[in-house]
């Protein structure tokens, strides 16, 4: 067994070969695991303990993973990868728009799974914990962005963000009224390379822009180019 590391991980899914294959896999690599067999544990245990990611089966009887996620999300901010025997595009749609970071098909290999898992307590560590730059508190309008504390606010009222979602309003505010395109964004916050990133990031400034615009629809900050990409617009 490798060290062991400070992170938790919840695994839940309704398959108990699944559920003792993935704890054999993660505890190997040193992760200290908790699991749940449906929807409704997987919220309490998110709730109850300290989680730093949550592998989260799709179809389950009672509450599926959809409809766990988006309960998760009204509270925590723990990323969340999705696991399904589903891999067409509208199924990783629908898990990105319930509050998900991440999805993998099955089956998966060790090795695959190892590699998500890393890459998204990677990006929730260094969006979340590491130091932020020295010049590192931007404005626009009412919207501020506080890299040291990790803060967003709109218009003096704080607003939760997930770490992605703060990793890419972080990056188009920090450079006023420049357009990145989507794979330029995703290149820079999930620190990997872009393979169709199109959907995935659009999901993602979606969530975003209901969190921080009054209008999502008519949006003062986040606006789109339209065939070039996004950017935040520079405000009085």
């Amino acid at each position: 067994m490798r060290p062991a590391t400070e992170h938790t991980i919840l695994i839940c899914d309704d398959d108990p070969d699944i559920l003792a294959a993935l704890r054999i896999y993660l505890t190997g690599e040193g992760y200290q695991v908790v699991s749940a067999t449906d929807g409704a544990e997987a919220v309490r245990s998110v709730a109850e303990s300290e989680v730093h990611l949550v592998l989260l089966d799709v179809m389950m009887p009672g509450l599926d993973g959809i409809g766990a996620a988006a309960r998760i999300r009204q509270a925590s901010n723990v990323p969340i990868i999705f696991l399904s025997a589903k891999g067409e595009e509208a199924d990783r749609v629908l898990g990105l728009h319930a509050g998900g970071d991440d999805y993998i098909v099955k089956p998966f290999s060790p090795g695959e799974l190892f590699a998500r898992v890393r890459s998204a307590l990677r990006r929730y560590t260094q969006l979340g914990g590491m130091p932020a730059a020295e010049d590192a508190v931007w404005r626009t309008g009412g919207l501020e962005v506080d890299d040291h504390r990790k803060l967003v606010r709109v218009d003096g009222a704080e607003v939760s963000l997930t770490a992605l979602e703060f990793g890419i309003l972080r990056h188009l505010i920090a450079s006023l009224d420049r357009v990145y395109s989507s794979a330029q964004i995703y290149e820079a916050v999930w620190a990997e390379p872009a393979f169709d990133p199109g959907r995935t990031v659009a999901v993602h400034v979606r969530h975003i822009r209901e969190k921080i615009e009054t209008d999502p629809r008519n949006p003062r900050y986040l606006k789109v180019v339209y065939g070039l990409g996004y950017k935040v617009v520079s405000l009085p």
